[in-house]
């Protein structure tokens, strides 16, 4: 195969951009449509609600329900959700912003520092015969792409919880006129999400690397050592916004379930339980916004390390621009494929009844690997040459083509796998969690036990998974290669934050439907919409921490060459004391997740109770309850709780890099790398997993299941209980560790050059 002519880098500097801005346009032409469902009634004349057509004939109206109070309900049940979710997030970013201000100066200071904030041109730290910027001009652009990268991600994950929050009651009114229209109006508003998110990543990222490069010139080397502030940035953030809006929705989760299922036999989402307000807001912090900024992150990262390795290659030595940025084409054909597998589930066909919702998540994922898989051998072609090198630890690996192909391909593919592997064992159409529903016969005991064994078992394919596209990309094209690959994992972002956020829209709707009083048949559409959501976020999961696992191991080979070790040897004791306790790090940060939730749930239990004890009427509902002493149990606990746990990821590489060396921080980043990612895929899939075999029951479809229900019966008890525990393992630890196993993996080669010059103090005293 010989390459195709490379386009120019005119072609190229044109090609990125419009493919970002199609994204962004498709994602408005997608809010357009969802915001055509309108939540304020409309009347005829005489009184009536009026009709679209003879299509939209309401169930409500079979029933008799008044339509026009339920839309109102709808509407008012809407704005307090979003407006605890506005205000949580601005309470939370007030705290960030001030972290973020502080670390700004912290990665000044210390890059600045390496040469003594000289403005002197220095040599080059891999062409030693070549002059690059001074340090301080790293320390400065490096500061400035970190807030670039913050902001992107925090304005993405507020973007996204506001479309959620818009779309949720949507969501509801069109679930009267079928489970198609709702399902559509859902996976609608997630798509807008992931355009938007997958459109201005990249066109910040692009933009950065344009007004850098107005500086630096020809020293590519600098440049791309500068954008990598750009995914600590977004990573940073993602911590912060995973690990409150974990907190917060795991709290009024647990608290909601166990006083109002368990204790007083109420249906989940019932306008009398106070912490139903709160359960709902939590949906759209934590699964929402943090899930947007956690993948915002992972994408920025991939990104960067691949530009960095790339910038001391050939790509960069000879400032081949097309090759350069082949990471960012990879982005622009995937939001192109995205926008094209979009289409399957929107307007090519039509889902018509309940159990068509999961195949249609589920071909979202096949169509957008095939197109994408088309994608990548085209612009491989086209914007790589035919032979090349790549930076391979101190010499030049020559590398054609077709393998940096197969590199991206494995880790799209790999994503897949892992997703399919996920939604296997997540999901109640098999068997795995209905044998977990069937371990609630005997109590919560039993279910606790399966539920466990299911997520360890869990972990063995995704792990055979990354290993062999680890393998396989590295010895194609060493570090490079599995850089491109986690990229080829995140390359269909816009599809798999779609499914991944459609999740918590339908929980929401279903919500909606039980607050505003709406009838048995809507609940089941809705509940429909949310088990599938339910799978399709644990799949969101899979690919985050999947992705997770490749990117800190491309971060980790470019911090290894960029602090000038030449092997991490294990058996040297600097690395071995590393290695033991970066591998310990995951259980201490999951220990500090869950007691967070833990003791914000006692509260919240301790406040639903008071509720239900105190005020006259609120059983029998003709009381409200107060729902906003419970939203603030959660947004207090949630701001509280979340700065310990993100002073451990932040400050860990910092404190071991400035105390042990280089040597030691690399076997730190490798024990944590090991050890998070299997805590990681089986916290999520446990949650999961006993979250499904509750609905399992619930729903009663099969035969099974009918034995094992109804609600309130003792199996379902168990099985509530069983989902409460998974509550904060699937939705605040589980998700939040992926983060931290990036997270200091990109902070260790921002500041590589500090530590490499004069990290290390003890072992210089010793």
């Amino acid at each position: 195969m010989a390459a195709a002519a490379i386009p120019s880098k005119l072609a190229t500097q044109v090609l990125i951009p419009v493919a970002a801005a199609v994204g962004i346009a498709f994602a408005v032409v997608q809010w357009v449509l969802v915001s055509k469902v309108r939540v304020t009634p409309e009347r005829r004349a005489d009184g009536g609600a009026v009709k679209s057509g003879p299509s939209d004939y309401l169930i409500e109206e079979e029933e008799g329900l008044n339509d026009h109070n339920v839309v109102v309900k709808c509407a008012e049940i809407q704005t307090a959700i979003s407006e605890g979710a506005t205000s949580f997030l601005f309470t939370e970013y007030k705290y960030v912003g001030l972290f973020m201000g502080i670390f700004a100066i912290l990665i000044f200071l210390f890059l600045g520092s390496v040469e003594g904030f000289s403005t002197k041109s220095q040599p080059c730290h891999y062409i030693k015969d070549q002059t690059c910027k001074p340090a301080l001009a790293n320390a400065i652009f490096s500061t400035i792409a970190f807030v670039l990268g913050a902001v992107t991600s925090l304005v993405s994950g507020f973007l996204g919880m506001k479309i959620a929050t818009y779309a949720n009651a949507r969501t509801t009114l069109e679930a009267r006129k079928g489970v198609g229209k709702a399902f559509i109006t859902a996976f609608r508003a997630g798509a807008v999400m992931g355009f938007l998110l997958a459109a201005s990543g990249l066109l910040v990222l692009y933009i950065a690397i344009n007004l850098f490069g107005i500086y630096y010139g020809d020293d590519w080397e600098g440049l791309f050592e500068a954008i990598t502030g750009y995914g600590l940035g977004g990573s940073s953030m993602a911590l912060f916004g995973r690990v409150g809006g974990g907190i917060y929705t795991k709290a009024a989760d647990v608290g909601a379930d166990l006083v109002g299922k368990v204790e007083r036999n109420i249906p989940e989402d019932d306008p009398r339980n106070p912490a139903v307000i709160a359960d709902n807001v939590g949906d759209n912090v934590g699964d929402i916004a943090g899930m947007g900024s956690d993948l915002f992150g992972s994408y920025a990262e991939s990104s960067c390390a691949a530009l960095v390795v790339a910038s001391i290659s050939s790509f960069g030595i000879n400032h081949e621009f097309t090759p350069m940025v082949y990471p960012l084409l990879v982005s622009s054909v995937g939001i192109i494929a995205c926008l094209i597998t979009t289409l399957f589930a929107t307007d090519f066909f039509e889902i018509k009844a309940v159990d068509e919702i999961e195949p249609a998540l589920k071909k979202q994922l096949i169509i957008s690997t095939i197109v994408m898989t088309i994608g990548i051998a085209l612009i491989s072609w086209l914007g790589l040459p035919y032979t090349f090198t790549i930076f391979n630890f101190g010499v030049q690996k020559t590398v054609q083509s077709w393998q940096l192909f197969l590199c991206v391909a494995v880790g799209l593919w790999a994503g897949l796998v892992i997703g399919f592997v996920t939604e296997y064992y997540t999901s109640n159409a098999y068997s795995p969690v209905q044998d977990v529903a069937d371990s609630c016969r005997t109590g919560a005991a039993t279910n606790v036990i399966f539920g466990l064994a299911l997520g360890y078992k869990s972990v063995i394919i995704p792990i055979f998974a990354i290993a062999f596209s680890i393998f396989l990309s590295f010895s194609l094209a060493a570090m490079y290669g599995v850089a491109v690959a986690a990229l080829g994992m995140l390359s269909t972002i816009a599809t798999g934050l779609a499914i991944d956020a459609y999740g918590p829209i339908s929980d929401n709707a279903g919500g909606i439907a039980e607050m505003a009083g709406m009838s048995h048949r809507i609940r089941e559409r809705t509940d429909a919409l949310d088990a599938a959501g339910n799978t399709t976020a644990a799949i969101g999961k899979g690919f985050a921490i999947g992705s997770a696992a490749l990117v800190s191991l491309a971060l980790f080979g470019a911090f290894v060459s960029r602090a000038a070790i030449s092997t991490v040897d294990v058996l040297t004791p600097k690395v071995f004391i590393g290695l033991i306790v970066g591998a310990m790090l995951p259980y201490w940060f999951s220990a500090m997740t869950m007691k967070s939730v833990g003791s914000a749930a006692l509260k919240m239990v301790e406040e639903v109770r008071r509720q239900f004890n105190n005020i006259p009427g609120l059983m029998e509902g003709t009381t409200k309850p107060d729902y906003a002493t419970c939203v603030k149990i959660s947004t207090d606990a949630s701001i509280k709780e979340m700065i310990p746990p993100g002073a451990l990821v932040m400050l860990t590489p910092l404190i071991v890099g400035i105390l042990f060396g280089v040597e030691t921080l690399s076997g730190v980043l490798a024990g944590a790398l090991v050890s998070g990612v299997q805590i990681a895929i089986s916290a999520s899939n446990t949650g999961g997993a006993w979250d499904n075999a509750k609905k399992y029951i619930e729903a009663g479809v099969s035969e099974h299941a009918r034995t094992l229900g109804p609600k309130g019966s003792d199996p379902h008890k168990a099985a509530v209980i069983g989902d409460t525990i998974g509550d904060p393992l699937k939705d605040t630890s589980g998700p939040s560790l992926n983060i931290l196993i990036k997270l200091m993996a990109v902070e260790s080669l921002v500041f590589a050059p500090f530590f490499a010059a004069h990290g290390g103090i003890l072992f210089k005293w010793l």
